[in-house]
């Protein structure tokens, strides 16, 4: 956690951070780019200065520190720049993605021993039951600390997100705070052409969760709903933010399309996004 940044400086790192996805997604010719760059915004706030949490102290059992579960786990090239940019392993590695060998695989993986990695995950829908779990195990432990799960709002047509959602109000878990990337994409187009998704505000809060809806991408937005979602932890209830999003967010032509969720662009297409995404600290 990096409490001085300001506004600006986490708005350069998350287009830094987008530079990174298409560029891993590029070199691999594999992976997810679209609600990897919608999310951008929201994991470079989390990761900069919402969680208390550093790479120095980092454990995989969470003791003393925030926690961060990605339930969307396709979404890797964005939570492996983030991490890598905030110090858990070096920024050079992030070219090895999807390579053979490589720490840094399609999924998160804890088989290697990734720093920042506390679950495997990928098989949608499982991200808010962990979560759920080790925020309970904090309240049993005393611990203070909280724990953040990100979803997706297509991954939430899966029934176990909202098993889990029903357990984390049973037990109180006023310590888990949920954030959803609500692009309104997913692999076989909108997500209400594909299952009629609804209305996630109102599913939340008759899910008994404290709900709020914040802008994706202004940062200012973004850490006015954390600190939001902190103060309505008083209530005993876990908090969802569903933060309304632009599926490939940052460059005009992969921008809210269903497309792009996993597509590779091309050496001519990485080019002309790196064109529209200004370098701000160096590329790996």
């Amino acid at each position: 956690m990096n409490n001085i940044m300001n506004n600006t400086e986490l708005s350069r790192m998350a287009t830094q951070v987008r530079r990174d996805i298409v560029r891993m997604v590029s070199l691999a010719n594999s992976g997810h780019p679209g609600g990897s760059m919608s999310s951008a915004d929201i994991l470079t706030a989390l990761y900069f200065k919402v969680m208390d949490a550093s790479p120095e102290k980092w454990t995989r059992d969470g003791k003393g520190q925030d926690m961060f579960i990605l339930s969307a786990g396709h979404l890797t090239p964005v939570y492996y720049s983030v991490l890598a940019r905030a110090g858990y392993f070096p920024v050079s590695e992030l070219a090895t993605f999807r390579k053979m060998g490589s720490r840094l695989q399609g999924h998160p993986s804890v088989r290697k021993g990734l720093p920042g990695i506390v679950q495997a995950s990928g098989s949608l829908g499982q991200g808010v039951s962990v979560a759920a779990g080790l925020a309970l195990a904090k309240k049993l432990d005393g611990d203070p600390h909280r724990v953040y799960v990100l979803c997706g709002d297509g991954e939430s047509e899966e029934g176990q997100i909202w098993e889990g959602a029903m357990f984390a109000a049973h037990h109180g878990l006023s310590n888990l705070i949920g954030i959803t990337d609500w692009n309104g994409q997913q692999i076989d187009g909108t997500v209400e052409s594909v299952a009629g998704g609804g209305d996630l505000e109102l599913k939340w809060k008759g899910f008994g969760w404290n709900t709020l809806v914040a802008d994706g991408h202004d940062m200012s937005a973004i850490l006015a709903a954390f600190d939001k979602a902190h103060a309505l932890s008083s209530e005993g209830k876990p908090v969802m933010i569903l933060f309304k999003t632009d599926m490939g967010h940052g460059v005009d032509f992969m921008s809210g399309t269903c497309k792009w969720h996993g597509k590779a662009p091309s050496a001519e297409q990485c080019d002309a996004a790196m064109s529209q995404l200004e370098e701000t600290i160096g590329d790996f």
